[in-house]
């Protein structure tokens, strides 16, 4: 198990109201021993222009679940994960519905974390692909 201790879906969803994951109906689902999974739905806040699942909220998604899940993995009243690089592959259009996104470790170490995330339309078809480094730093104000 990568996470410190059983992950809480409930606290996750409480640590997303008051900000964009709550603006954008970003919900916490489910959690393994490697993995968390999250679901966004797509419609007016995260659609483009053109009417399509816009890019930088497959990212939103992406970071979203990838910083949570290095959160877990860390001490929290010491340190904290935070993003260094994100990429996204945008593979299929989604015009309606929910995505689902997944994150699973590729490596946890002591001061970087790497997590690959994979977003899916309602019919489990691949979205995005997304891969995000994290440095783990010292969570200001700690001793």
């Amino acid at each position: 198990m990568v996470f410190r201790e059983p992950v809480s879906i409930d606290a996750l969803n409480a640590l997303s109201r008051g900000n964009m994951l709550e603006h954008l109906d970003i919900v916490f689902t489910a959690a393994g021993e490697d993995w968390i999974s999250a679901t966004m739905p797509v419609d007016a806040r995260t659609r483009q222009p053109y009417g399509l699942l816009h890019g930088g909220a497959s990212v939103v998604l992406a970071e979203t679940l990838g910083s949570s899940a290095g959160n877990l993995c860390v001490d929290t009243a010491r340190q904290m994960c935070v993003g260094v690089e994100i990429n996204a592959n945008h593979i299929r259009a989604v015009t309606d519905g929910r995505v689902t996104g997944t994150a699973r470790a590729l490596h946890v170490g002591r001061s970087l974390h790497v997590w690959e995330i994979g977003i899916v339309d309602e019919q489990g078809r691949r979205v995005c692909a997304s891969r995000l480094t994290l440095a783990v730093v010292p969570r200001p104000g700690a001793a």
